[in-house]
């Protein structure tokens, strides 16, 4: 049972650490960071989103999304139409400049995904992704649980 526990714990920290990597050098010359890459990503996928769905997509907290919301408005990859007070749920917009970047980020992200597929079949795929799935959703169960 250690064994097993050490060989999960083990690769899902290296493919964690890996991702963080690519992120990084990939986008180095925009100086954006992960959750940057994940928010300008799935804009690039659907224009419009508010950051409380951003939250959900990326997996993140308020306070992340809001401080990458600010810093890719700062920088002028994007753009929220509405300044109200509820800005949480309000579209927000890419720029030309954060579209060129979403394209870019969507590109190498299918390059990399091709490049791991290689070594399973799709039916392989698909049961991993199955059987990750439902690992998650139990260790969140086990984590709520306290």
């Amino acid at each position: 049972m250690q064994e097993r526990f050490e060989t999960f714990t083990v690769l899902i920290n290296r493919i964690s650490r890996n991702i963080r990597k690519i992120k990084k050098r990939e986008m180095a010359e925009h100086d954006l960071r992960s959750a940057h890459i994940s928010c300008l990503y799935y804009l690039h996928l659907q224009q419009g989103l508010c950051a409380a769905e951003l939250c959900e997509k990326c997996d993140e907290d308020k306070a992340t999304i809001s401080r990458c919301l600010d810093y890719l408005e700062q920088k002028g990859f994007i753009l929220c139409e509405q300044k109200s007070a509820k800005r949480y749920k309000s579209p927000i917009l890419l720029t030309e400049r954060g579209k060129k970047a979403g394209r870019k980020i969507a590109e190498k992200i299918d390059r990399v995904l091709e490049s791991v597929s290689v070594a399973l079949s799709e039916e392989e795929r698909v049961q991993f992704y199955r059987a990750l799935s439902l690992i998650s959703e139990h260790l969140d169960r086990v984590a709520r649980q306290g």
